[in-house]
């Protein structure tokens, strides 16, 4: 039986509740297909479809990751998506992929960072939570760090002071004074003083 007439858009509903529901009776039931038919329908031309079927799918990855794993490459496929809402919400379930299969997200961060630096911001916020989770495997650790300098060098001032704080507890002994070093570059950029307050607060923590 489709699940699609459970979907928010079916049923009606301008909320997200129904498919946070429907991602929770797929978790319980571990329906592998649920999870197949969600992805055959992120092509799906009712536009409203294919958000619902996004947000249900990283949904489940962000409980189970290894329910959703099986289709990296459609996800990475959609990070040039002129859909934003599938855009980002495929980078999100990539950073769920990538608890669970590191090294297979590890081979695509190229198409990663391309969708981070032309993408929205919130594209950019998951590919930050993508590379801070590639950071806690030494294999990756260094590609990781200079992709997120990066980051951090080039980002919007008002999305820094949420980078810097998410990184911070991440970041291995040899990387700490670089990311220390880009922090303090950027400070005076910040024009609220309470961002300032956040981003010097971690740079107390590096110090210690």
């Amino acid at each position: 039986m489709s699940i699609i007439p459970k979907l928010a858009t079916s049923l009606n509903r301008r909320d997200e509740v129904p498919n946070q529901e429907l991602a929770a009776a797929i978790l319980k039931s571990r329906d592998q297909s649920a999870v197949d038919e969600l992805v055959d329908n992120l092509p799906n031309k009712n536009k409203r479809i294919r958000h619902d079927c996004i947000k249900v799918l990283y949904e489940i990855g962000c409980v189970e990751p290894k329910m959703i794993a099986g289709h990296l490459a459609v996800f990475v496929t959609l990070l040039t998506s002129r859909d934003n809402r599938l855009q980002w919400g495929s980078m999100t379930a990539i950073g769920c992929i990538a608890k669970v299969k590191s090294e297979q997200v590890f081979a695509v961060l190229p198409q990663i960072i391309a969708a981070a630096d032309s993408g929205s911001v919130i594209t950019r916020d998951h590919c930050v939570n993508i590379l801070i989770e590639l950071l806690g495997y030494p294999k990756y650790s260094r590609e990781a760090f200079a992709q997120l300098f990066k980051q951090l060098a080039t980002c919007p001032t008002n999305q820094l002071p949420m980078y810097a704080e998410r990184s911070e507890a991440s970041i291995e002994a040899s990387h700490r004074r670089k990311f220390g070093e880009v922090l303090s570059s950027r400070i005076s950029e910040i024009e609220r003083e309470s961002g300032r307050k956040r981003v010097q607060k971690v740079m107390k923590k590096l110090s210690r």
